[in-house]
């Protein structure tokens, strides 16, 4: 069964710094390292659909997702239609500026057969895949916040 998953990270940087780089939806390819492009049709708000193309080395596939949480400086997060996983970003004031913590939550339940046949085939098991997430979302706390710190 997939794992639900989370990173954080302090920034040194107000949350209306950090919300205006997480927001911009246009950026999420130069934040996460598996994003090639996300596009908000119709604007990022609550209930907008997203188009979205990611990579991995040489294999890329698109995706969609629908903006569930968007609550300026504070919540961002979207469903994604084809697996039901929720990725969130929490964001909260901290003394010196603003902590992120990053999510996937899996649906309860869970990921549709297709696509877990289609990770354990493409991208080396649940436990690979996972792994690859988690590493992911770290290093895209870790762009969000030098963009957040500039």
């Amino acid at each position: 069964m997939p794992n639900n998953l989370e990173a954080s990270i302090d920034i040194a940087a107000a949350p209306e710094k950090v919300w205006a780089v997480l927001a911009d939806l246009k950026r999420m390819p130069e934040l996460s390292p598996t994003t090639w492009k996300m596009v908000a049709l119709g604007g990022v708000r609550v209930g907008a659909l997203t188009v979205n193309l990611n990579k991995d080395g040489w294999k890329i596939w698109p995706t969609t997702s629908r903006i569930v949480a968007f609550e300026p400086n504070k919540t961002l997060a979207f469903r994604m239609v084809e697996n039901r996983t929720v990725w969130r970003y929490e964001l909260e004031p901290t003394a010196g500026g603003t902590r992120v913590v990053e999510t996937r939550t899996v649906d309860p339940k869970g990921i549709p057969a297709p696509v877990r046949t289609l990770v354990n085939a493409a991208a080396g098991g649940e436990d690979k895949f996972e792994a690859d997430l988690v590493a992911g979302m770290h290093e895209t706390l870790a762009r969000v916040k030098a963009a957040a710190e500039r």
